[in-house]
């Protein structure tokens, strides 16, 4: 955190405890609605309802709601009184106000569209008929556009004007019936002779997405292009919305988070359940399990070695460092190729390089590992043959986990199963087993030089 959040955030939990309320209202008028929105995160539930209730200026409160969890702005607004909530929801944008009524009790939902004004309304309601996590989900109503017989002259004027509209990177332009046919910078608005119709100059060739696209894909598409804002349309081509660069900045960082989540076999849910233990092991548990089952797997292959085993009992010394490589370099390759699933620098076209050249990469790893565990075992246990075989199953194990790390992934995503949340514990409870066999494998093969 930085140094001036964490004075500021010592500095109001003091004054809450001593109820200085005044003092509270005087700092949070000085303070950006982003670093109070911050302080949020640190806060109990307690304190975080004392302060939102101090945010004196009305925008600042509106700006707090659209940046802190939406599950929290909710919680928040149902202590509140419902004139209130309908002032408070009035001064944000749609699309963030759809986001905190969605996450509001039905009833209470249903009272406050009722109590808004119709158009504020209607336009909420418009946009609650898209999915959380689509482009109609995430984008604003309150764009720029003008028709494509607008001159130059009166576009200007036009923009001049447009006080209420979401951030003006590009200029939108439709037909008579809406349908989006160009798009304009505002560089070449400024460069063209004022009685120039849009239509003259306008560019043709606009990056848009349909409103029912993944939140995911809008924002690599976003990235793709280098654009600042993206168009939303319908099936018709007709323009609904824009979505712009600090939207998609909260898609990545959401979907990065949510991903990290899953390969850590938990959930964003977690956030919601607070302190409640027995709910968030409920739901870190099942993929406990997986590791569990691979385990007792892994074991059972222990056992059906035991002859070897018995007999080169210096064996035992090195199953760790071959299940835990191997575990290591899995889950790196599992984890770089599901991000770049994620943000889409990997695509099923691309899958054979990356797969080659994860092999390759295993294969030098392995070779290094190999060659230094090698020679730990042969001086250690005074046996050339162990080092052979132990560093022989290291330079195979990893080489097949890097292998495996890129498969894994891939399979998940071609059936349908988000590989963020399956891969990991079935790379590393894979990659258990066959080290295991691998390595024991090698063992039996070279038994008779061992003893």
């Amino acid at each position: 955190m930085e140094q001036k959040i964490q004075m500021l955030l010592e500095t109001v939990k003091k004054l809450i405890r001593r109820g200085a309320n005044a003092n509270i209202t005087n700092l949070l008028s000085k303070s950006h609605p982003a670093d109070i929105a911050h302080m949020f995160r640190y806060l109990s539930a307690g304190e975080q309802r004392v302060l939102f209730q101090l945010i004196a200026d009305i925008d600042a409160a509106a700006e707090v709601l659209a940046e802190i969890d939406h599950t929290t702005s909710a919680q928040l607004l149902e202590q509140m009184e419902q004139d209130a909530v309908v002032h408070v929801l009035q001064h944000m944008s749609y699309d963030d106000a759809v986001d905190i009524i969605q996450n509001l009790p039905e009833e209470m939902a249903e009272e406050i569209l009722a109590a808004m004004k119709d158009e504020d309304s209607e336009e909420i309601e418009q946009l609650m008929q898209y999915q959380e996590d689509t482009a109609g989900g995430i984008m604003s109503t309150e764009f720029f556009s003008l028709r494509e017989d607008v001159t130059v002259k009166e576009a200007i004027e036009a923009l001049q004007q447009a006080q209420d509209v979401e951030m003006v990177f590009y200029i939108y332009v439709t037909d008579v019936h809406n349908h989006l046919v160009g798009v304009l910078s505002l560089r070449q608005l400024l460069t063209v002779p004022p009685d120039t119709l849009l239509r003259d100059i306008v560019s043709p060739d606009v990056i848009s997405v349909r409103a029912d696209m993944d939140q995911e894909v809008v924002a690599q598409q976003v990235a793709k292009y280098n654009i600042l804002a993206i168009p939303v349309v319908d099936e018709h081509n007709k323009l609904l919305g824009i979505i712009t660069v600090d939207d998609v900045i909260d898609v990545l960082r959401q979907e990065a988070t949510e991903d990290i989540y899953k390969m850590a076999g938990a959930s964003q849910e977690e956030l919601m359940y607070g302190y409640k233990s027995f709910q968030i092991a409920r739901l870190r548990l099942p993929w406990l399990l997986v590791n569990l089952f691979g385990g007792v797997v892994t074991g059972y292959l222990m056992w059906l070695f035991q002859v070897t085993l018995q007999e080169v009992i210096a064996l035992v010394s090195f199953v760790p460092v071959i299940t835990g490589m191997g575990g290591n370099v899995g889950g790196q390759s599992a984890t770089i190729v599901v991000r770049g699933f994620a943000t889409g620098r990997i695509d099923f076209t691309t899958l054979r390089q990356v797969l080659f050249r994860e092999f390759r990469v295993g294969l030098i790893m392995g070779t290094v590992c190999g060659c230094t565990v090698a020679t730990i075992a042969a001086v250690w246990h005074h046996n050339v043959y162990l080092g052979l075989v132990v560093g022989m199953a290291m330079v195979t194990a990893m080489t097949v986990a890097a292998t495996t790390g890129v498969l894994a992934p891939a399979f998940f995503k071609r059936i349908g199963i988000d590989p963020a949340i399956s891969s990991s514990p079935f790379v590393q409870t894979a990659n258990d087993i066959t080290g295991i066999l691998i390595y024991f494998g090698t063992a039996t093969m070279f038994i008779s030089k061992l003893h």
